[in-house]
């Protein structure tokens, strides 16, 4: 029996589907990437943007039409807000929630499911699921697993998600978890409603999957979490501040004599603190790369996110991480239309992407999310406007990036080969500072490889290179 697996959203939901993957994998079920060749359809959903919601619709809706041909199990999870989960549950055969992905080998076998490698004990229909009401209501599992428990029980229950290990989708890129949830509340994000409060995982089991890959070659390694610098703080005096997890990780990059470069997102301003730039510095296995999300570039519309930071701390950041790591690219978010954005206050967000000169930015349109806070307020910015507003920072985006890409010109530098690009007979990677870069070569031996290029011609989004050297010569610590 096959699954296939549709994955939305943030990395951590690609990280969640890994355990997924394993999951069904010891239950005897094979991966494919064909739909139609499965028996088994899950999607891990996301319900920060909508455009990732209407996604899940319209896969749901074929499925259950192909449904009506053959015998099909659909299952959703991930990272999902109670609105929306409220109306999937008549649209799929399971809904539950990600730390409810333990269970999941119980609730396939309550449906009736017969795997490869389990005979369930229930009399089935016809259909081949359970004759009458045997299925406990998952609305009900939800419900108990988010909102029935004391912050004790949130631990243990985070603890046994983690306790699976990944079926990781790459063999030299990898994604670690090393704190869920969120303890912001920022009016506009629906984290805090569907991931739940901040719970830090183990740090003795983060490094044993750090060594265990970086011992296996992972060439790219990224620590995840909705606030990776408030790692500990929910343990305090039990766990390591997010700091000291780095140094720590960092102690074992350098004694492992390999390249490996290893990342973090997403950080909050309010937390980043300087010691965190410091270790950075220190360690050549950590990478030169900061995602530092400004949101808005004015305080009030700050102020009214619940942001709790000001331009100016922010700018003692970018400032202390110029000081302190020169050669670092700067990536960021952005939010464009949030309720009552007057035209001054856009115009200080355009002001700030200008100053702070980002090598990349993502840039959304505000869209309001049920639940969140400011989904109660008035979206009073047209669409046109809105527009517009991103137009204009686009704008301001490709002054400054094509700026950092001309320092590349004509320089050499080592990339990470990830995969083929849409150019034909080209492959395509990243430097340690995440800045794409396109070489020819039909050679796709060489992805999961790091090489040497040089770079040939610059925009502002991409960047291009020839190809001088392939095989890095061995990690050195003093390496840049």
């Amino acid at each position: 029996m096959n699954y296939y697996l549709l994955t939305l959203g943030c990395q951590m939901n690609k990280s969640d589907s890994e355990r997924i993957s394993t999951i069904l994998e010891d239950m005897g079920y094979q991966p494919v990437d064909d739909e139609k060749e499965a028996d088994l359809l899950g999607v891990v959903a996301c319900s920060v943007r909508q455009k990732a919601i209407d996604k899940v619709y319209s896969k749901i809706y074929k499925w259950n039409r192909t449904n009506d041909n053959r015998n099909l199990i659909t299952f959703l999870t991930g990272c999902i807000l109670p609105a929306d989960k409220k109306k999937f549950m008549n649209l799929f055969d399971l809904v539950f929630t990600t730390n409810a992905l333990p269970d999941f080998p119980t609730m396939l076998k309550q449906y009736g499911v017969v795997t490869p490698l389990s005979v369930p004990s229930l009399v089935l229909s016809e259909s081949g699921r359970p004759k009458g009401n045997t299925f406990p209501s998952l609305t009900k599992i939800a419900k108990d697993n988010t909102t029935a428990m004391d912050e004790k029980d949130k631990r243990t229950i985070m603890d046994r998600l983690w306790e699976i290990k990944p079926t990781y989708h790459s063999d030299f890129e990898a994604f670690v978890p090393i704190q869920n949830g969120c303890d912001k509340f920022c009016t506009f994000c629906v984290v805090p409603y569907t991931r739940g409060r901040e719970v830090s995982r183990s740090s003795t089991e983060i490094l044993e999957e750090i060594r265990s890959l970086i011992n296996r070659e992972y060439k790219s390694i990224t620590l995840l979490g909705q606030n990776v610098n408030s790692y500990g703080k929910d343990k305090p005096g039990k766990e390591l501040s997010f700091a000291r997890l780095l140094e720590e990780i960092g102690k074992i990059g350098e004694a492992s004599g390999k390249r490996c470069w290893i990342y973090f997102t997403s950080p909050h301003p309010r937390d980043m603190k300087p010691e965190v730039i410091d270790v950075i510095a220190r360690y050549s296995c950590l990478a030169k790369q900061i995602h530092l999300p400004l949101q808005s570039g004015d305080d009030e519309v700050l102020k009214r996110m619940n942001r709790k930071y000001t331009l100016e701390n922010y700018r003692k950041i970018v400032h202390y991480i110029r000081e302190k790591l020169p050669e670092a690219t700067l990536f960021t978010d952005i939010i464009v239309g949030f309720p009552g954005e007057t035209e001054d206050q856009f115009e200080n967000t355009r002001k700030a992407l200008n100053e702070f000169r980002y090598n990349m930015a993502y840039i959304a349109i505000y869209s309001p999310r049920p639940g969140t806070v400011s989904a109660r307020w008035d979206d009073d910015i047209p669409v046109t406007i809105k527009k517009d507003r991103l137009h204009q920072l686009t704008k301001e985006l490709e002054k400054s990036a094509l700026l950092a890409n001309q320092t590349l010109l004509g320089k050499t530098t080592t990339i990470l080969v990830t995969g083929k690009d849409r150019k034909a007979e080209y492959l395509s990677g990243h430097t340690e500072g995440r800045i794409k870069i396109r070489f020819p070569s039909p050679d796709v031996s060489l992805i999961g490889h790091f090489v040497r290029v040089k770079i040939i011609s610059v925009t502002p989004f991409s960047v291009a290179g020839e190809i001088i050297k392939v095989g890095e010569e061995e990690w050195l610590p003093s390496a840049k």
